[in-house]
């Protein structure tokens, strides 16, 4: 889906356009494909396939600001993977993503995260939003939700679970994300408020 340029939004408002580029971080079928996929295509992968790269786009409207932003899925990732330069050179954001069923995956995301601020120079300004996918296959959850949270709150960034299957929160992480890039990027955005259940946490 290709984003929109500049126009007018009706009653002669002029629509702000920008561009921003998010990457999607994390272990190995954690599901970045399915959470992008979901969020710009609006439907499911049912299959895994490894990534090598991909690279999504699609529109972000907030208030009377369009963002056009471009979605990195990266190659899943492991502790000692270097953050590739396409991965962190014009990248405004990130996702950093866990498999709230997989142990594996989540002392995975934190060597990961070590290594993109490793690799950013320790930027204090790094908007990224903590994210445990697959919250509806709860009979296999090895990682519990106040785990996510103490994590992020470790990290001083906003937390999320989402299930890309179920299509639950999959607009709220990405807009939590927008938001704070926006943020980081010295501007506000407007919003929806978000609907029940979609709260972003600031952890």
């Amino acid at each position: 889906m290709q984003a929109p340029g500049a126009g007018s939004a009706g009653r002669g408002e002029t629509v702000q356009v920008a561009k921003r580029k998010i990457a999607l971080l994390g272990f190995t079928g954690v599901g970045k494909t399915s959470l992008a996929t979901r969020f710009v295509q609006g439907s499911f992968v049912d299959m895994y396939n490894p990534t090598i790269t991909n690279t999504f786009h699609t529109s972000v409207n907030f208030g009377k600001k369009t963002l056009a932003t471009e979605i990195l899925d990266t190659a899943g990732l492991d502790g000692h993977t270097q953050i590739s330069r396409h991965a962190s050179v014009g990248v405004h954001g990130y996702l950093m993503l866990y498999s709230t069923i997989s142990r594996n995956s989540f002392e995975n995301i934190k060597n990961i995260n070590e290594n993109l601020m490793h690799t950013l120079g320790d930027l204090p300004d790094v908007a990224r939003v903590l994210v445990g996918t697959m919250m509806d296959l709860s009979d296999q959850r090895q990682i519990t939700t106040q785990q996510g949270q103490e994590l992020a709150r470790e990290w001083g960034v906003p937390f999320m679970e989402c299930s890309a299957k179920e299509n639950i929160n999959i607009d709220a992480v990405f807009k939590c994300l927008i938001k704070e890039v926006e943020q980081a990027q010295g501007g506000t955005v407007e919003e929806e408020p978000p609907a029940e259940g979609q709260k972003c946490i600031i952890a």
